[in-house]
């Protein structure tokens, strides 16, 4: 058996997805006259509360899109220091933008302190770059971001002139979280969280499972500035309805059966948890993250390549990481439970 627990982005289309890919009506995106693009970007647009969206290739680019529609040469966001769009983006806003992060330290459930947030705001001075931005992430690192941080954080922004983008590349998979502890709508959670932002970056090829796409959501002032900067990165696409009808798709039939992953993470961390060695955060939605402590953490680069020995991956990049997913069902997670487990009794 082959678990692949590395992220959310190695799912494969489903059938059904596959079907609508193929039956998608198609057209030019760079004249705008994609059927299935322009029903996406409403489609998204609408969910969210926005006046439009711009569908992207990447949530990189998507983020990049909005830091430089945000922010001019000589500007500065405000972001955490294990936020994807400061820490796994390439530097892309300082490379290509002249755009500076000042990246805050996160505290345990992900947020970032309010007093930090506006201590890091520069005066209007001509020693200082000119802060523009507060950049939030939700999920970050797998964490829910609670609500009332995220109004406040929102709050506190526009008392300071700031705009506010959200990276939500798993943005849905927060609102089902949100919407478990609430017991609300999904749909309405995903909208709520968006509305305390300017501008959202949501991916479509992640835990919704399409094969790529990200959509950039906000004023049609800021997207006409996004549409511009994705022009000069290189992500006008031709005919990429194809894409476009993948992420409709998933918006139409894969953002419930989220929860069906966080229940299997919980079942993935509930086991882990009984091996002796391993010290397991509990997942609050689709990831697992474990560390090894005492005897077992002198083994930890024996670890990923025992348990690839017997078709289970996982990621290692920072912290050990188990993301469950589309193409994750329970009989997977139990074997990856018993490979862990033989590898611990050697």
């Amino acid at each position: 058996m082959q678990v692949d627990l590395r992220s959310d982005t190695v799912t494969r289309p489903t059938p059904g997805m596959r079907e609508a890919m193929m039956a998608a009506p198609l057209g030019d995106d760079v004249y705008a006259d994609d059927p299935s693009v322009n029903a996406l970007q409403d489609k998204i647009a609408d969910l969210l509360g926005f006046e439009g969206a711009l569908f992207m290739p990447t949530g990189t680019q998507s983020n990049l899109c909005a830091i430089l529609a945000h922010c001019q040469r000589g500007d500065e966001y405000i972001v955490g220091q294990m936020a994807h769009c400061y820490r796994w983006e390439g530097g892309g806003a300082a490379v290509f933008g002249s755009v500076q992060p000042q990246p805050l330290n996160h505290q345990s459930d992900g947020t970032l302190l309010l007093e930090e947030i506006e201590a890091a705001i520069k005066p209007d001075d001509a020693h200082y770059a000119r802060t523009r931005l507060l950049a939030l992430e939700n999920t970050i690192g797998g964490k829910l971001l609670p609500m009332s941080y995220v109004q406040q954080a929102a709050e506190l922004a526009r008392s300071k002139g700031l705009a506010l983008h959200l990276d939500g590349a798993r943005l849905f998979n927060a609102a089902v979280a949100q919407a478990a502890l609430s017991g609300t709508v999904v749909f309405a959670e995903a909208r709520r969280i968006a509305q305390c932002f300017d501008s959202v970056s949501v991916c479509f090829s992640k835990g919704l499972g399409a094969p790529a796409g990200s959509a950039l959501c906000g004023s049609r002032e800021l997207l006409a500035r996004a549409h511009r900067i994705r022009k000069m990165a290189g992500g006008g696409m031709r005919q990429s309805g194809l894409l476009a009808a993948a992420a409709s798709y998933a918006l139409d039939h894969q953002v419930a059966r989220l929860a069906q992953d966080h229940a299997l993470a919980r079942h993935l961390a509930a086991g882990l948890s009984g091996i002796a060695g391993l010290v397991v955060e509990p997942p609050q939605s689709n990831m697992v993250f474990v560390d090894l402590v005492g005897p077992a953490k002198a083994r930890a680069a024996e670890l990923l390549p025992f348990i690839a020995s017997r078709g289970v991956v996982a990621s290692g990049l920072y912290r050990l990481r188990f993301v469950t997913h589309l193409d994750v069902d329970a009989a997977g997670v139990a074997h990856a439970l018993s490979v862990m487990r033989e590898f611990f009794a050697t």
